[in-house]
């Protein structure tokens, strides 16, 4: 059962209203926000290019600068390897930029999925080797690679690391001794002993930051990179960062900028997705585009999804568009019977009891280990681990809960994986088949989670009256966009309300659409999304209802219309 409450911070909402020239609501969404001194409300509401920080308050970033300048100088072959992922391909794709328009010798390599795993390995170093390559640069990868730095460093490379995982470390009683590669130049803000004032950035960000540092250092102007902030728009939502403080400013003029790109791939790709150019919105790139290339990487090779965003003309463009479209239809296929499977293992076994799931499917395909323990954590809120057949072993991919950080409750069973990653609320893993079941028993062991921690929580922001919800408001709301992970969409309730013609609609009969009427009969149409048959069950043994609701305008023939979409009941 869902634990609702509603957020009761304090703070004069009408002065706070008057000095921003918006609504007290707003106000009281922006205190919700924990935005209280002048600057953060000020950044966060009207935030520009100019309020983002000196990438070089970054540790390691003079020498990483001060070390390409000179490549870039010496001809030297630079090779950047980055991750499969979304942030990987964008990174790898800002870097090949900005140093290529350097005139640097660069060229770039990603791990396949399946046959190199993630990061940087000895192969890719070979690889490296065997091209002539002088200095390797990872992107959104490195930060764990110290075995395979230190290989490459024993064969002459140079090798600069950008990363924004959590840095590895050793517990040794109350001591915490860090592990950072041994590599020429380490950046990435998660490293102890950076200063750099905002956390959050995603490989691409970093790789961005590298990029503008560089560019000061040779003075060329920085405004040439200005076109690849959509790219670090798509990594930074595709990523699933928190939209606060630096990653708000580059996923807002991201957007912007995507809805005229220059990109041939990327206009491809969102003319064979159809979304709507005039209403892009950061959903639009976690729920549609940022799968599609993100499918590229888990079912075929990612360096297809680097290609889109490199071809060079529109026919070109629209053939790997629709590749990785069709991929990314074949791998939502793939994942609804890697949920069910899922399921009816937990539901048929003693996994039920568990208050960490590890889930064994043997003959899930691996690249999709990680979406189906996000669907399963949604389902049974709680820590999940979806583990499947590899060909060295098992690998797998976990997902977190809010009160259970991932990365460190498996750095207490370290010794069961070949190798493993992540942070708090995401991770990757492999070990050997015979530690599965072993693996399961001790991080259920380890696991300290009360009934409460399991209970998810759902944060509203204020009770809000029907009478309340209007174009005006609806329209103001718009300056919290753009929504995604550290940044909701304001969520509102309401309770007493009748439902009216409550009646499935929709081509996939996925919609439950109805009135709802408060106590002073105030009505307003009404929209669900969730377990439609359920809810409307529920709603015929039920006189009156609460929901959470945030509002929205409908458009329909060139009609508006004024409506509530509703998020949880009870």
């Amino acid at each position: 059962m869902e634990k609702w409450f509603v957020k009761m911070k304090r703070a004069d909402f009408q002065a706070i209203a008057e000095k921003y020239h918006i609504s007290p609501i707003l106000a009281r969404l922006l205190r919700n926000r924990d935005m209280m001194e002048e600057g953060e409300i000020r950044r966060y509401l009207n935030g520009t290019l100019a309020d983002l920080y000196d990438g070089m308050l970054m540790k390691d970033m003079d020498r990483a600068v001060e070390i390409l300048a000179g490549k870039i100088r010496e001809k030297a072959a630079i090779r950047i390897i980055g991750d499969y992922d979304i942030d990987g391909v964008n990174a790898t794709y800002i870097l090949q930029e900005g140093l290529a328009k350097l005139g640097a010798k660069v060229d770039t390599d990603i791990p396949d999925r399946i046959r190199d795993g993630y990061g940087l390995n000895k192969m890719l170093v070979d690889r490296a080797l065997k091209s002539g390559i002088d200095t390797i640069i990872t992107c959104d990868n490195g930060i764990a690679a110290s075995e395979e730095i230190s290989y490459g460093k024993a064969h002459g490379l140079t090798v600069i690391v950008t990363d924004h995982h959590e840095v590895p470390y050793l517990e040794d009683g109350k001591e915490r001794k860090i592990l950072l590669p041994p590599a020429d130049a380490v950046v990435d803000p998660h490293r102890p002993d950076c200063g750099y004032p905002f956390k959050g950035l995603c490989g691409a960000g970093v790789a961005y930051k590298l990029l503008e540092a560089l560019y000061a250092f040779l003075q060329r102007d920085g405004r040439e990179l200005e076109y690849l902030i959509e790219n670090v728009a798509i990594a930074t939502v595709g990523d699933v960062m928190d939209l606060c403080g630096e990653n708000r400013i580059f996923v807002r003029q991201g957007l912007n900028m995507l809805k005229t790109t220059q990109n041939e791939g990327l206009k491809a790709l969102m003319e064979a997705t159809e979304v709507p150019l005039d209403r892009l919105s950061a959903y639009h790139i976690g729920y549609v585009l940022g799968p599609c290339i993100n499918a590229s990487g888990r079912l075929d090779t990612a360096k297809r999804a680097l290609g889109l965003l490199n071809a060079k003309s529109r026919s070109e463009a629209a053939i790997l568009a629709g590749d990785l479209k069709a991929l990314n239809d074949s791998r939502k296929d793939m994942t609804e019977k890697g949920v069910c499977q899922a399921v009816q293992m937990i539901e048929s076994t003693s996994l039920a009891e568990d208050r960490v799931l590890v889930v064994y499917l043997p003959d899930c395909h691996e690249s999709i280990a990680g979406i189906i323990a996000g669907r399963i954590r949604e389902k049974y809120y709680r820590p999940v681990f979806v583990l499947t057949n590899a060909m060295d072993g098992v690998k797998g991919s976990g997902r977190s809960i809010e009160s259970y950080h991932m990365y460190e409750e498996m750095s207490k069973c370290r010794s069961l994986f070949t190798k493993f990653g992540g942070h708090k609320l995401a991770a990757g893993l492999s070990l050997k088949e015979n530690n599965v079941e072993i693996f399961r028993k001790r991080i259920n062991e380890l696991a300290q989670l009360s009934e409460d921690d399991l209970t998810e929580k759902i944060s509203i922001d204020m009770q809000l009256p029907l009478s309340y919800i209007s174009e005006a408001l609806v329209t103001e709301l718009e300056k919290l966009e753009p929504y995604g992970k550290g940044n909701p969409k304001p969520l509102f309730a309401e309770k007493d309300l009748r439902v009216i013609t409550p009646r499935i609609i929709g081509k996939n009969q996925n919609v439950l659409k109805f009135q709802a009427e408060d106590v002073k009969g105030v009505r307003i149409d009404a929209i669900y999304f969730g377990d439609v048959k359920e809810c409307l069950e529920y709603m015929r043994h039920k006189e009156k209802m609460s929901f959470t609701y945030y509002p929205s305008v409908n458009e329909y023939m060139g009609r508006k219309s004024l409506q509530m979409t509703v998020v949880n009941y009870r």
